[in-house]
């Protein structure tokens, strides 16, 4: 019913996710990043309240291993969640409970770990990470890489109805945080579309915030 990925750029002053669902709103409940510090995504049966835990202890200086399994042993009902964890540097971690639904997988990078549940086929994070680490250019650019590449091989079980892209930098609120809520059409195709709009002015919009007196007029 959803697949994702988190990712960083290669000198880890990016971070960020993107992710797919037949469910609507699911960036709403799924997608965490915080800036300096990693992203997350919460999918399956969903637990929006992992996202901080995980984001909170990777500031405190916790990799993602072992972020992912003080929180396992933690909070009831793992066997049902699945994680993604990726913190600023070092390896991600995946965690795909026993009950995690349908064919559920996962795939992990250097800097980039994709997974999904209730897919089309066990290869679709697979085929994300080799779209994110054959791009280049943006972070946002990659992330849209690898969801397009997971419909190309199938995608979910199911249509998918929404789509979000989430991206953190040095200030303390995203500097991209586009959401699908809900297409009949295509999701991603749409999410991709609203980039291409955002994506020229997201320099703009920093330098309002920091600077309005010397930022580009409206």
């Amino acid at each position: 019913m959803t697949f994702s990925i988190v990712a960083r750029a290669a000198d880890a002053r990016m971070l960020g996710m993107a992710i797919a669902s037949s469910s609507p709103a699911v960036a709403a409940r799924c997608a965490h990043a915080r800036a300096g510090v990693g992203a997350v995504a919460t999918q399956n049966i969903t637990d929006p309240s992992l996202g901080p835990r995980l984001l909170q202890a990777l500031e405190r200086g916790a990799s993602a291993r072992v972020a992912l399994d003080d929180c396992l042993a933690t909070t009831p009902y793992a066997a049902y969640r699945q994680l993604l964890v990726l913190g600023r540097d070092g390896p991600p971690a995946v965690h795909s409970g026993a009950h995690a639904l349908g064919i559920a997988s996962s795939a992990i990078a250097e800097h980039a770990a994709a997974a999904g549940n209730l897919l089309a086929n066990p290869d679709i994070p697979a085929a994300m990470i080799g779209a994110f680490e054959a791009s280049d250019g943006h972070l946002g650019v990659r992330l849209l890489r690898a969801l397009r590449a997971a419909l190309a091989r199938g995608g979910e079980a199911g249509p998918i109805h929404s789509a979000g892209l989430l991206i953190v930098r040095e200030v303390s609120w995203p500097i991209v945080d586009l959401r699908i809520d809900w297409s009949e059409a295509d999701p991603v195709a749409a999410l991709g579309a609203l980039w291409d709009i955002y994506a020229p002015q997201i320099e703009d919009y920093v330098r309002r915030a920091i600077d309005p007196m010397h930022a580009p007029g409206f």
